[in-house]
């Protein structure tokens, strides 16, 4: 239910309608304006609606970032219906999404990204808001690669939060200063500083165990030992050489080498566990993406400070990254003015900025100032743009912007098997991993 717009006058008890006190009713001058007025005194707020969001942000630092999207909506008059899926990776999201599609009852918006919303906007099902974006001047505000993300033939059917960066080591400082060891560059160097905080009686590294949580961390190791050609040939083209070559084995033995650093409970575990034992002390290192940093700042901990941040080993001069967006499905011409809001909204400059001070990411928006933002955030940017000029922004594999959900799930199965099972060796998970991509081998998708 919608309420009167606040400041327009209302009608008097008794009457359907009543001129409004402004109204000059002897004068007939003024019937035409006095009409406007009584539409807009005895209309409810054509502009207000419902929201109803799919979305799986649970976490402490996630929520306190989807609250102010939540604000920004509700002081448009708007209502927020959450529909949280609390399942990190969003894989049961997906699922619900779709049977909720399939029935004819769609959300208003849904958490997409990636390949997803090109797959999506296949379907017919979206709402295009190509309006709301030429009026905000969205290709103007967005880095390339962003925008084109965002698009379906040319046309906005989505809208960017953020941009994080996945391939990013933390290191607790004071850990790394009681082992008397340094950030390392390279995964030689890496293994040396495990070896020092191990002989401090610490484990070296934090480790979620979750599919998408290995798939990130083993998409990390790839880039650093083969570098962003081989990425490329492995990940966007499922090139069968690259992903049998001496560079993929090399990934693997890496990724591999990782688990005898970690503790014995790190099957399983979740980001945000794995986040905390580095808060905490209780693990020197964690390889994960900046939205990390959102639990690092509840815990009362300094990105950049006390967590210090680097590239993964060997990435340095390379940007892996995972975008969050919402789409719009179509839905009723009622929901459809706060749909246009929602995406207003999610662009704003003051919601961008708030919205990753909050998350842990970096504005999809060019001109929102990081002034605000810590050091690791702002190195973000910087290696953004940097990696943009040389060509080495990577779509991650892990988080679906690199391939469809149906090529990389058992890709993730390779890989999680890889880690659990100790008596699998590198050159059997290549293989394995390399029938896994040919039997789902697509054309890669312009980019």
């Amino acid at each position: 239910m919608t309420s009167p717009r606040q400041g327009m006058p209302s009608p008097m008890p008794g009457s359907l309608f009543s001129f409004p006190r402004a109204c000059p009713q002897s004068l007939l001058k003024s019937l035409l304006r006095c009409a406007a007025l009584l539409l807009a005194a005895a209309m409810p707020a054509a502009q207000a609606g419902e929201v109803e969001v799919l979305h799986f942000w649970a976490s402490g630092g996630e929520a306190q970032a989807l609250a102010q999207l939540k604000a920004t909506l509700r002081a448009n008059g708007h209502t927020w219906k959450d529909f949280a899926i609390a399942d990190g990776g969003g894989g049961l999201a997906v699922v619900m999404l779709s049977s909720r599609v399939r029935s004819g009852n769609p959300p208003t918006a849904a958490q997409i990204k990636g390949v997803a919303i090109q797959e999506w906007a296949r379907t017919g099902k979206l709402s295009g808001i190509e309006d709301v974006a030429s009026a905000e001047r969205w290709n103007a505000l967005l880095p390339k690669l962003v925008s084109d993300t965002m698009k379906y033939r040319g046309h906005y059917v989505a809208a960017p939060l953020n941009v994080h960066r996945v391939n990013w080591l933390w290191i607790n400082a004071d850990v790394l200063r009681r082992a008397g060891a340094r950030v390392p560059a390279t995964w030689d160097e890496f293994f040396d500083t495990a070896e020092a905080i191990r002989k401090a009686g610490i484990t070296p590294l934090a480790y979620g165990g979750q599919s998408w949580l290995d798939m990130g961390t083993f998409e990390s190791v790839a880039i650093g030992v083969g570098g962003a050609g081989f990425y490329k040939k492995a990940f966007l083209e499922l090139d069968q050489a690259a992903l049998t070559s001496p560079d993929m084995e090399k990934t693997l033995a890496t990724y591999k080498r990782l688990k005898s650093y970690t503790d014995a409970r790190n099957m399983g575990r979740d980001w945000v566990s794995a986040t905390a034992m580095l808060n905490r002390g209780q693990a020197g290192m964690l390889i994960m993406g900046d939205w990390a940093k959102a639990e690092m700042l509840a815990a009362g901990k300094r990105p950049g400070v006390d967590i210090l941040c680097t590239a993964t080993p060997g990435s340095r001069e390379v940007f892996s990254f995972d975008i969050d967006s919402i789409v719009l499905f179509d839905v009723s011409d009622d929901k459809k003015a706060a749909q246009r809001d929602l995406a207003r909204a999610v662009m704003g400059r003051e919601f961008q900025q708030t919205f990753n001070l909050a998350k842990g990411s970096i504005p999809a928006r060019l001109d929102v100032p990081l002034d605000r933002f810590d050091a690791c955030a702002r190195r973000a940017r910087q290696d953004f743009q940097h990696s943009a000029k040389r060509g080495t922004l990577l779509p991650s594999l892990a988080h679906g912007m690199a391939q469809p959900s149906h090529t990389v799930a058992p890709m993730w199965d390779v890989i999680q098997q890889f880690w659990a099972q100790d008596r699998m060796t590198a050159r059997e998970a290549m293989a394995r991993l390399a029938a896994a991509a040919a039997a789902q081998r697509q054309p890669p998708a312009r980019r």
